[in-house]
């Protein structure tokens, strides 16, 4: 069901992979209420997923761009205005990715040169991408920029390796960069935690369907789908959420805020 909650606002999302992808669930979510916008991915993503499928569903252009690289991102930001015709009014970075998963490598014996590959494509691209359009004074006020992170920011979850830093990073230039942009522009920056979702990405994490499943039996609503955090993406990028900064957002059905559910209790009784 559409509300025409975008009707009229513009914005770039960063990240759309494939079907399973939450930006991919965003972009027709901000279609269908009305929104347009910019798809972009970094050029070798593009050729793993099916970007292209999604712009002709949603009518979007797609604008390669290397989030790591301000050469990249400018060209990304003004060839989005003159497309949209004007300044913008959300952004969405949905970006991650460790070389030290995907390649095994163990939390005590990184290879620190993938490390700091990692921390730039996750969470200092973040601030390029917000100082690039800060730079630019390419957002309209009121606008609305979201990043995605995980409760490994937080909270040790073993596996998550070097991600569990740079969602931390991530969510620590939300809130800096988030200050700026709102004290002088009057733009909000927040981040959402959402659940343990099953995306391309995320299914790379060693022990990814345990996480899943413990989070489900822990949460009182269970876990939230890509598509439940695009509808919540689709809110703040609205004017019901004008006064919403600085926040890191749980969307994880009460999973941040439980410390042990019947159902893991009965699993571990059991087991005893």
């Amino acid at each position: 069901m559409s509300y025409n909650l975008l009707k009229g606002k513009k914005g770039i999302i960063f990240g759309a992979l494939d079907e399973n992808s939450i930006a991919w669930k965003t972009a027709l979510r901000v279609h269908e209420e009305g929104g347009e916008f910019v798809l972009t991915n970094a050029p070798v993503a593009m050729r793993m997923g099916q970007i292209n499928k999604l712009a002709e569903q949603t009518g979007a252009q797609v604008i390669p761009a290397d989030a790591t690289s301000l050469e990249d991102l400018e060209n990304l930001i003004e060839k989005s205005m003159e497309i949209l015709g004007g300044k913008i009014d959300f952004v969405l970075h949905s970006i991650g990715m460790s070389i030290n998963v995907r390649k095994g490598r163990h939390y005590t014996d990184q290879n620190y040169d993938w490390t700091q590959k990692g921390t730039d494509v996750s969470a200092t691209s973040f601030h390029k991408v917000m100082q690039t359009l800060y730079k630019k004074d390419a957002m309209n006020s009121w606008g609305s920029i979201i990043a995605l992170t995980y409760m490994a920011a937080q909270r040790v979850f073993p596996d998550y390796n070097d991600m569990a830093d740079n969602k931390a990073l991530l969510e620590s230039i939300a809130r800096s960069f988030g200050y700026f942009f709102g004290k002088e522009k009057q733009v909000r920056v927040n981040t959402i935690s959402q659940s343990p979702t099953p995306t391309t990405a995320g299914q790379g994490v060693k022990g990814f369907d345990g996480f899943i499943s413990y989070a489900d039996k822990m949460s009182p609503l269970g876990n939230a789908s890509a598509m439940d955090c695009a509808n919540y993406i689709v809110t703040m990028f609205s004017d019901l959420t004008k006064m919403v900064a600085l926040q890191n957002l749980y969307h994880d059905g009460g999973f941040s805020n439980v410390g042990v559910s019947n159902e893991v209790m009965e699993a571990f009784t059991k087991d005893a």
